[in-house]
């Protein structure tokens, strides 16, 4: 399984917005990120749901600036 099919692999969550929001995200944003954001975005990714989602909605936010960053970029896809 190459590198990207694991990605996508990895996308498919629990609820299907953040299926939607990540797969959006690793098709039009992932390719052109910097190497730095990738791994953000792949850290992202070892999130359990439960704790993703209550970033996405606003209920919590995340310790480390990258995801925050990461975050906030994610939720601009959603507006798109």
């Amino acid at each position: 399984m190459n590198h990207i099919s694991k990605l996508k692999w990895q996308c498919r969550r629990g609820m299907k917005e953040l299926d939607l929001l990540l797969t959006r995200y690793l098709e039009q944003q992932y390719p052109h990120a910097s190497t730095a954001t990738q791994h953000t975005f792949q850290v992202l990714l070892e999130l359990p749901d439960i704790d993703l989602y209550s970033y996405m909605i606003g209920q919590e936010t995340p310790a480390e600036e990258t995801l925050r960053n990461l975050i906030e970029e994610l939720k601009q896809l959603r507006v798109k």
